[in-house]
């Protein structure tokens, strides 16, 4: 009896590990470094023993915190992690959009475009139902926040990428945008995942941090450092994850990507003087996982060490990827933003930012349970 169910176990494991390296065959998934580009990364400072490092020891799960009891405490069912209603949005022309001061529309979560005199980068686009591999597992976005789509873009100018993880790098839009952007700036490691999708290497420009580069007449885009981490699979951290500062002319927008709370935002802002607009993460923060996403609170700071002017909390309003009620990111961020007097902005999706001209803030999502 011991051996017909040792037999059976054995073979179903077996089976399993098959459908599972079969699963992990799909595309979406993206493709680790190698050849040259290993090269080059193995040759970062940031990259020791195997792996990027984070400025300073950065555990993924608090002490006290298991991946088990996380997954459990996630799939539980909680009131108020979505929307209880559409959220409000406002569908804008993006083709006419020339912003003679740079211009921001925000498509929830860390997805937005900056338009700045005819020129137009993409940030993070995720235009898929899903932040998964698959679209038929993962959680969905909220309602009636996907209202634009790959189609509504006219050509791009860049794709700037922060990381590889699912809500920040789409597979299908990817695919979709490719052959209307002219060039893509990215974290080291990340260009395989685009060339593996069809993207050119010619096009690629991948940034360690503190690198810096132009590709065009007025901008220069500088890597700087971040708290997080990467992977999307089983294997973590073979690809760097990046915030970035965007210099336009005389304007600077500091584009924060992922991180916990450390001392490189006050680096950068005691490095750059002072910026007009800083995007930062407010939301997918969690007890369990303390470092690696910044708590509200934490993120107002960021702003103010990095000399913010304007603050837009980003990372919200899209996606069920932690345990917090979808509106809580928001309301504790503004709460301490007007607590310690920091200027915040927050746009409805769709809605128009126009740096030092127009920034939006009305508490839409208190008309939404």
């Amino acid at each position: 009896m011991f051996l017909k169910i040792s037999k059976g176990f054995l073979i179903g494991l077996v089976l399993l590990s098959i459908a599972t390296i079969l699963f992990m065959q799909q595309k979406s998934f993206g493709k680790l470094p190698r050849g040259q580009r290993l090269q080059r990364i193995e040759q970062s400072t940031n990259y020791r023993e195997g792996s990027f490092q984070n400025l300073q020891p950065t555990q993924m799960l608090a002490e006290d915190a298991s991946y088990f009891g996380m997954m459990r405490e996630f799939l539980k069912d909680k009131p108020g992690r979505y929307p209880d209603a559409p959220l409000p949005t406002i569908k804008t022309d993006l083709t006419t959009i020339q912003g003679e001061q740079p211009t921001l529309i925000w498509f929830g979560h860390s997805s937005y475009l900056i338009v700045y005199k005819g020129k137009r980068i993409l940030v993070d686009p995720v235009f898929s139902d899903r932040p998964s591999p698959v679209q038929y597992v993962g959680t969905k976005s909220f309602p009636g926040t996907r209202i634009y789509g790959p189609a509504d873009f006219p050509d791009l100018d860049l794709i700037l990428i922060s990381h590889d993880h699912y809500d920040h790098l789409d597979y299908n839009t990817i695919l979709e945008l490719k052959s209307k952007t002219k060039k893509f700036v990215v974290p080291l490691g990340v260009g395989e995942h685009l060339q593996h999708w069809g993207v050119a290497g010619s096009s690629i420009t991948e940034l360690d941090w503190w690198d810096g580069v132009s590709p065009y007449n007025g901008l220069r885009i500088t890597s700087t450092p971040a708290r997080h981490f990467s992977g999307r699979g089983f294997t973590r951290n073979k690809t760097l994850w990046s915030s970035y500062v965007l210099e336009f002319d005389s304007y600077r927008i500091f584009v924060g990507g992922d991180s916990g709370y450390d001392a490189a935002f006050k680096t950068i802002g005691e490095k750059f003087g002072s910026f007009d607009l800083a995007l930062l993460e407010c939301g997918q923060y969690d007890k369990q996982w303390p470092n690696i996403h910044m708590m509200p609170e934490e993120t107002v700071q960021a702003s103010i060490d990095l000399n913010a002017k304007v603050l837009m909390p980003v990372h919200w309003g899209k996606f069920v990827l932690a345990n917090h009620v979808w509106r809580d990111p928001i309301e504790r961020a503004t709460a301490k933003a007007k607590e310690l007097n920091v200027k915040t902005t927050t746009p409805i999706i769709g809605e128009p930012l126009v740096i030092n001209q127009s920034f939006p803030a009305t508490e839409w999502w208190t008309n939404v349970n």
